[in-house]
């Protein structure tokens, strides 16, 4: 539960800084960018998997780039659930999802679970 919240604060940061890089990305408050986060770790637990599924034939012809168009409709998803995120665009929504994807690769990799910390 602990690396949840964990996983669900490093992509928080990685949408506020998806809204002070990209114009046209906006979030009305930090509850709503807790929100989001969390909103997003659930919609890339149930929806993207789906997603993935459905649009196989295409990811593989693109060799896998069409899997970024798939992160920004996840974001694009979250956006229209959510009532104070604003996504204006696909590329917001593009750019967006591969800042969110970085810093959660960098959060992730920092703190995985069930490695102890070693000190030298």
């Amino acid at each position: 539960m602990a690396f949840f919240i964990l996983r669900a604060l490093i992509a928080a940061l990685g949408l506020w800084l998806a809204t002070e890089w990209v114009d046209g990305i906006s979030v009305n408050s930090p509850t709503t960018l807790i929100l989001a986060a969390l909103l997003l770790g659930i919609v890339n637990a149930i929806v993207r998997p789906l997603a993935i599924l459905l649009t196989l034939p295409l990811t593989l012809v693109t060799l896998g780039f069409f899997l970024l168009v798939v992160n920004a409709a996840m974001v694009g998803l979250v956006a229209a659930f959510l009532p104070g995120m604003t996504v204006q665009g696909f590329w917001a929504a593009f750019w967006t999802a591969i800042i969110v994807s970085i810093v959660s690769w960098i959060g992730n990799a920092m703190f995985k679970p069930g490695q102890p910390k070693r000190i030298d």
